[in-house]
């Protein structure tokens, strides 16, 4: 895989630098909800500190507005990541979407987001695989490098197209077939076992469109209707009653998976096993979280709801890398590159 050039081989001292960071947190009440993504900037921008830059501008987007929007302003992500690195060299722009050409890729604001700085450091995996002007067309403009959080990912991620100890497991789960097939094409043809659970499992129970075989559930937590507290009862999946929904895997399958998981040396798992946010049908998503903690393998999580269960049941110290980039992990693993990444000369 081209890995690009680190920052780490910079010369920043005395130097002005405008850094492409994740900063796209959930807020709650006007403050920040869950600062992970803005802990995870930290390392690239305590680096740039040590190494005397002069000054450090952070751009990042948050949430999807279609223009300004005082709720998706950047106002307590700044003061949150003010408090975790106080340093007047430090300061956040706007939302990067509060501005129409950023989506475009549009080079003059590319060219507007440069005006004073000496260099541009990208270390948002999570959105590298976007063609924005804040990750892709800025890098043309200044010297550019890729973050400490930007390589990591590529790195950790990278291990799992290469040669892998197997047996090689992947877990697969969430809504779409459609979302993660591509990523199943690639990578699900080089694992040993590919475990699929939610309800891309009916989907592929109904049309298979992979060349090799997956393991579906055998029994389900039915419900008679998907509400949280709706009649359930477990089943085996060709007993479900007919209108039922199939909301979570059942104990047989969260066994059966369990064991694959155990005796694996390679796991990759994005995608929850059911309605994990309601907890009568999150006990699947749970097994398969716990079963990859405790796995003797190189391990990789992706995905908000993957991540988001396994760090509600603080497991994840437990694996080996838990990935920041949602779709930006996918598009890697399907062997694409990513526009941000490319964007930046190799090492």
């Amino acid at each position: 895989m081209r890995l690009p050039r680190s920052v780490e081989t910079a010369d920043v001292a005395g130097k002005r630098v405008l850094v492409r960071a994740d900063l796209n947190v959930p807020l709650a009440d006007g403050r920040v909800a869950d600062d992970t993504r803005i802990r995870a900037s930290l390392p690239t921008l305590r680096l740039l500190l040590e190494r005397g830059a002069a000054d450090v501008a952070v751009c990042s987007h948050l949430g999807r507005p279609k223009g300004p929007d005082p709720a998706f302003a950047m106002a307590p992500v700044e003061a949150r990541l003010r408090e975790l690195l106080p340093d007047d060299r430090i300061s956040v722009l706007e939302n990067t979407r509060f501005d129409a050409r950023e989506a475009k890729n549009d080079p003059s604001l590319a060219a507007e987001l440069a005006e004073g700085r000496d260099l541009y450091v990208n270390d948002a995996f999570g959105s590298a695989h976007r063609a924005h002007a804040s990750t892709e067309a800025i890098a043309r403009v200044l010297p550019a490098y890729a973050g400490l959080l930007l390589l990591r990912e590529l790195s950790e991620l990278g291990r799992l197209l290469g040669d892998v100890d197997r047996p090689f497991v992947l877990v697969s789960g969430g809504l779409k077939v459609e979302d993660k097939l591509p990523v199943l094409e690639h990578l699900g043809g080089r694992a040993d076992n590919v475990l699929v659970g939610g309800k891309m499992a009916e989907q592929l129970r109904e049309e298979n469109p992979l060349p090799f075989e997956v393991e579906l559930p055998a029994d389900v937590v039915a419900a008679a209707t998907f509400a949280a507290d709706a009649e359930a009862r477990v089943t085996p999946y060709d007993a479900l009653p007919e209108g039922w929904l199939g909301l979570d895997i059942g104990p047989d399958t969260r066994r059966a998976f369990a064991d694959r998981i155990a005796a694996a040396r390679t796991i990759f798992w994005n995608g929850p096993m059911g309605v994990f946010e309601w907890p009568r049908f999150a006990e699947g998503t749970k097994a398969v979280a716990e079963a990859v903690a405790a796995a003797d393998a190189y391990s990789v999580v992706g995905g908000a709801d993957s991540v988001r269960a396994l760090t509600e049941l603080g497991l994840e110290d437990r694996v080996s890398w838990v990935s920041t980039g949602g779709g930006a992990s996918l598009e890697l693993l399907e062997g694409k590159e990513l526009p941000g990444v490319a964007a930046i000369p190799a090492a």
